[in-house]
């Protein structure tokens, strides 16, 4: 049985945690239902030298979360529609994250694609696009504002400590969707995988 990743795991380089999350399982549990997607696609975010990274400009109503330190959720609402979920990384005050941009559904693929479409049979290309986006992934898995700052060492959200990949099967890119700091090779993703965003 693989266990859940210590607060441990979090409290490391930004980069480093955003490379190792990619393979483990992301775990959403609503009462009696279990939403679990595999990490196949995240983005690093470094407001000490970042300008794209919420916590630039420093620590807001908005962003607090970043700053408390690794091993929480910091769930952000954009374009006044989408919700976004990224892993609290680094010791306290450091404000770092690391965006989900892709996770592979494996469990609660039903409840996902109503979530998602409102009907539960899905086409290939449906299914293909049912998680493959940051906000895609908050609107399939029922993460909203009331999630910001759960504590991943908890049972409500999680992350199971599966192996870490072979660094040969890790690319790093551009991240997608901002206008600062865009040169960053800060995407990483696993190399192959159908449920990355945009190889």
């Amino acid at each position: 049985m693989n266990k859940k990743l210590s607060k441990n795991f979090y409290k490391r380089n930004v980069h480093l945690v955003a490379k190792e999350l990619l393979g483990k399982i992301f775990i959403r549990r609503i009462k009696n239902r279990i939403f679990t997607g595999r990490i196949v696609e995240v983005e690093a975010y470094d407001g000490s030298i970042d300008e794209s990274a919420h916590s630039f400009k420093g620590k807001t109503k908005r962003n607090e979360v970043m700053f408390k330190g690794g091993g929480l959720l910091y769930v952000y609402f954009t374009y006044g529609m989408h919700f976004c979920a990224n892993i609290v990384t680094g010791k306290a005050g450091a404000g770092k994250a690391v965006l989900l941009r892709a996770v592979e559904p494996l469990e609660g693929i039903e409840e996902m694609a109503l979530n998602r479409y409102k009907k539960k049979n899905l086409t290939q290309k449906e299914f293909a696009n049912l998680t493959n986006g940051p906000a895609k992934i908050c609107a399939a898995f029922e993460i909203q504002s009331k999630q910001n700052g759960v504590d991943l060492a908890g049972d409500e959200i999680f992350i199971l400590n599966l192996p870490k990949l072979d660094s040969s099967k890790i690319i790093a890119a551009a991240r997608i969707g901002i206008k600062k700091s865009v040169d960053l090779p800060w995407r990483y993703y696993i190399k192959d995988n159908p449920f990355v965003s945009k190889k």
